[in-house]
């Protein structure tokens, strides 16, 4: 009975490799979004002086917030395998986080993260107010909203986890 359970336990326990097709996946999907943002470079470079100051600042912000995805994305890569699978064991030299965020950091990082891309597509939609009703502003205004009230309560549901309990001594006093 103990080998049986020994047998399923290194079966769960080697399950996490699984994710390893996950993260290949996004390593694909961030050469793609790579190809993507090139041509939209591209394109900007070949119209900049054709381009109105609003439109080469909505340019920048849809280069910008390619970037913020990209960044999102290889931080979830990075973390994840290393959280949920194994240790990089050469590259903590050259990667100075690794190692330094767990699942409620990364957490919170990744809601940062949608915070930040969010309040660049609602400051496109902003510098277009033109092209969009008054209820449509409202609602893209509402949904941001709802994304900054979300990595608040993650920060501060993080944070409260992280409280030292009642009684111990604090120590960095």
């Amino acid at each position: 009975m103990k080998s049986l359970e020994l047998i399923i336990e290194r079966i769960i326990l080697s399950s996490r490799w699984i994710l390893v097709v996950f993260y290949f996946g996004l390593v694909a999907a961030l050469a793609v979004y790579a190809f993507s943002f090139a041509l939209k470079f591209l394109k900007i470079a070949q119209n900049v002086f054709v381009y109105t100051d609003a439109d080469m600042i909505l340019a920048m912000l849809a280069l910008i917030d390619a970037a913020l995805v990209a960044s999102l994305i290889v931080m979830v890569m990075i973390s994840g395998y290393e959280n949920f699978v194994s240790r990089f064991d050469e590259a903590d030299d050259e990667v100075s986080f690794l190692g330094k965020l767990d699942a409620g950091s990364l957490k919170i990082k990744v809601a940062s993260s949608i915070v930040a891309i969010s309040s660049i597509h609602l400051l496109q939609i902003f510098l277009n107010a033109n092209q969009y009703s008054d209820s449509k502003l409202m609602w893209f205004t509402i949904i941001h909203l709802a994304f900054v009230i979300s990595a608040v309560m993650l920060g501060f549901l993080e944070k409260l986890m992280n409280k030292p309990k009642p009684g111990k001594a604090d120590l960095d006093l």
